[in-house]
């Protein structure tokens, strides 16, 4: 059997043009409207409150994940130990796309035992309610 070049071309653009359409399928799938669900501002702001209340009472920012409001908390100062004493919430929050932007006065105590020094701070909360529950620290604003 000789091979020519023209038919090694054909050859070529035969298994290019199987490979598109091998690959078609999964990526018309990838088209989809990626805009996130906007936030519930009235559940966000309880699903805030609910964490920041548990952080009060002792207990870790892992503790709501399979509570009956289950929700996944990120804050540094609760996850390094530090005690929440008190907290007032400054605004009613912005919704911003996905998630309500609140910001809130903590008034915490040092994880170290020898130093009861309390200390307030003003930070900020992401706060997102679909497809599950967040309480994110916002660590860019301060």
């Amino acid at each position: 059997m000789i091979v020519t070049k023209r038919s090694t071309v054909s050859r070529r653009r035969w298994l290019v043009a199987g490979l598109v359409v091998l690959a078609a399928p999964p990526l018309a799938g990838c088209g989809g409207s990626s805009r996130a669900h906007a936030v519930e501002p009235a559940r966000a702001r309880e699903a805030l409150r609910i964490a920041l209340d548990q952080w009060k009472k002792g207990e870790g920012p892992r503790s709501l994940e399979s509570s009956a409001t289950p929700m996944t908390i990120q804050d540094f100062d609760w996850a390094g130990g530090a005690r929440l004493i008190d907290y007032q919430v400054i605004d009613d929050g912005q919704p911003q796309g996905a998630n309500l932007r609140v910001q809130v006065r903590l008034t915490l105590s040092s994880p170290t035992k020898g130093q009861g020094k309390a200390s307030e701070k003003k930070v900020w909360y992401l706060v997102g309610t679909s497809p599950s529950v967040t309480v994110f620290r916002d660590m860019l604003r301060r």
